[in-house]
């Protein structure tokens, strides 16, 4: 059975297809068998079928994305265009003026918990207030934030 399956393009895989092929027919839950032997060669032979079919799936998609992102150029830079990275610095600018406008603290509680990770009870005890003010000035930038979001995804 080993020589069958390299014989038909296994090659070092061959091992392990044939331990795929036991586990899966010991696995199958089937009557007697007429022919064990043809059974047995049938079952390798649609083992290696799909191994085929998987393998060429597997070159059309890497062909398909290939051609949608390119090669990966190593002279091509992974960084934005310039575009997208000035209409990203104006977002940021936009969202902190949003933040900004809801006051200091609010700002501050929610870059401190937003951006540095600070968990809320920690903030609350960095700033000197309540886990509920913590929680309200949250609420309050996320809201702010949400209507910035609207407004930016009606233009």
């Amino acid at each position: 059975m080993l020589r069958f399956l390299q014989a038909r393009g296994a090659g070092d895989a061959a091992e392990d297809l044939l331990q795929e092929l036991w586990l899966k027919i010991s696995a199958a839950r089937t009557g007697p068998v007429a022919a064990p032997e043809a059974y047995l060669f049938r079952a390798a032979n649609s083992l290696m079928i799909d191994r085929y079919r998987a393998r060429r799936q597997a070159e059309l998609r890497e062909r398909d994305w290939v051609e949608v992102n390119g090669e990966g150029d190593r002279d091509v830079s992974d960084a934005p265009l310039p575009d997208r990275a000035l209409i990203a610095r104006q977002q940021a600018e936009l969202v902190d003026r949003t933040l900004e406008e809801l006051g200091s603290r609010p700002a501050a509680i929610f870059r401190r918990h937003r951006v540095d990770g600070v968990p809320q009870r920690q903030v609350a005890v960095e700033f000197g207030v309540s886990l509920s003010t913590v929680e309200s000035d949250l609420r309050t930038a996320y809201a702010a934030l949400a209507r910035l979001r609207e407004r930016l995804d009606e233009v």
